[in-house]
């Protein structure tokens, strides 16, 4: 029992980092080759898993080699265009100028059906609002709907506006961020300060707290339990 529980933990943590090394990415967004890999990966971790008569080293070869394999295809895919449309496939248009194209509708085996729901599935009812429709190597669908459907911004309206940026958190479940205070070119005794402006002594006790580009200072207090 405890040789399955050390070589769970082993298989476990070697699938982990095989697949943190393969980089950030949703099921979804994966291409097909990223696809087969992790597949293949969570397979071969599988067996040698359930069955203790399989030396360990069995399983972790394979897994390494597929990794060496996938990093090796990604890698001449961001070198070569070419190679890049034999690995990951190139988009298809499945909708332009608000017409569908039967020709690569067939040729993605892609159904009107399909078609339809990924439509729907982005508020999009009625194809004659869509200029075009693109299928992504990655299965996702791309939608461009017509000038006169779209929303309307700030640009179409000439109203200025200002920069926003992204909030630096300052605080995670009670603990400083210290890089992102200094990025802010800002201390720790800042902070304490404007939390004490709050009546908040214990930095512990925040839960959460955010600097917009403005200089706002957003934060949230621990429930107490």
């Amino acid at each position: 029992m405890l040789i399955v529980f050390i070589r769970t933990l082993i298989l476990y943590f070697l699938v982990v980092a095989v697949m943190r090394i393969m980089g950030k990415r949703q099921i979804g967004q994966l291409q097909p080759f990223e696809l087969v890999v992790a597949i293949m990966i969570s397979e071969l971790a599988a067996v040698p898993m359930q069955d203790t008569a399989i030396p360990l080293i069995n399983g972790i070869i394979p897994i390494l080699t597929l990794l060496i394999a996938q990093l090796a295809l990604s890698l001449i895919s961001m070198l070569s265009v070419r190679a890049r449309g034999l690995i990951c496939g190139t988009p298809s248009i499945l909708i332009e100028n608000g017409k569908i194209s039967e020709h690569n509708l067939r040729k993605e085996m892609y159904t009107l059906n399909d078609l339809l729901e990924q439509l729907r599935n982005s508020n999009f009812f009625n194809i004659s609002d869509v200029e075009f429709a693109i299928l992504e190597t990655n299965g996702q669908l791309s939608i461009i709907p017509k000038s006169q459907k779209r929303p309307v911004n700030a640009e179409d309206l000439n109203i200025s506006t200002s920069y926003e940026g992204l909030p630096l958190d300052l605080i995670l479940d009670g603990k400083v961020i210290l890089k992102n205070l200094q990025k802010a070119n800002l201390d720790i005794d800042w902070l304490k300060n404007e939390l004490g402006n709050f009546g908040i002594t214990n930095i512990n006790d925040v839960l959460f707290a955010s600097l917009d580009t403005n200089g706002n200072l957003y934060f949230q207090e621990k429930c107490s339990l």
